[in-house]
């Protein structure tokens, strides 16, 4: 993996602040460039160069342990980017785990990325109200039913696994499996370090006070 350095290095940091912009109350002050130990300016390097180009959402939290940033982060690229699951539903995936957290910031930025890799609005419109969305193709209900049972039992049900099993493989299971756990931190971390999503940007409302099933 290439290396950013200097201005450009600078110019993707810049984008890391802008993507965190509203978050006035953060916890975790923006680090710049000069402020980072070599062991954080390594990991940020590998960040920016990489497919995601910004230290936005979690990753100024995580360089307060540069180690496991640089772990986190080459989990996060593989789930992400790397997947045995389809970008449409993986997209999905996420913005269930960002609803289930409240995560405001995992919504804004995932949403239109759920959008562009094919998922309906008025599934995604569901899914921030707290509802279980209508119309949903039998994919994507196999992967709604799925995470949102895994996370809100903590088993899944034979029923369930054989229908993601059907739809994914084996390998698609431990991805789906992973990616909700990676996300659950991702919005653990967002959540305590109070990063605020850009004002601009797709927002969620208010929790529902029952969640969908």
């Amino acid at each position: 993996m290439g290396k950013a350095t200097g201005p450009v290095f600078a110019a993707a940091m810049g984008l890391g602040v802008a993507a965190g912009a509203a978050g006035a109350a953060e916890r975790f002050p923006t680090l710049a460039p000069d402020q980072m130990t070599p062991a954080q300016r390594k990991v940020a390097e590998a960040i920016v160069a990489g497919p995601r180009k910004s230290l936005g959402g979690p990753f100024n939290a995580w360089l307060r342990s540069p180690e496991l940033a640089d772990k986190l982060q080459q989990v996060g690229e593989h789930l992400r980017f790397h997947s045995s699951v389809p970008a449409r539903l993986n997209e999905f995936a996420i913005l269930i785990t960002a609803r289930a957290w409240d995560a405001d910031y995992e919504w804004s930025a995932h949403y239109p990325l759920a959008i562009k890799a094919g998922l309906k609005p008025a599934i995604a419109a569901d899914l921030a109200r707290g509802r279980r969305p209508a119309g949903m193709a039998a994919d994507e209900t196999a992967v709604y039913d799925f995470v949102t049972e895994l996370r809100r039992t903590h088993r899944v049900s034979d029923s369930t696994y054989a229908a993601a099993q059907s739809l994914l493989g084996d390998q698609g299971v431990v991805d789906l499996v992973a990616l909700s756990g990676y996300y659950d931190l991702v919005s653990m971390t967002l959540n305590t370090a109070q990063v605020a999503a850009p004002a601009d940007g797709p927002r969620l409302p208010p929790a529902a006070k029952g969640r969908a099933r």
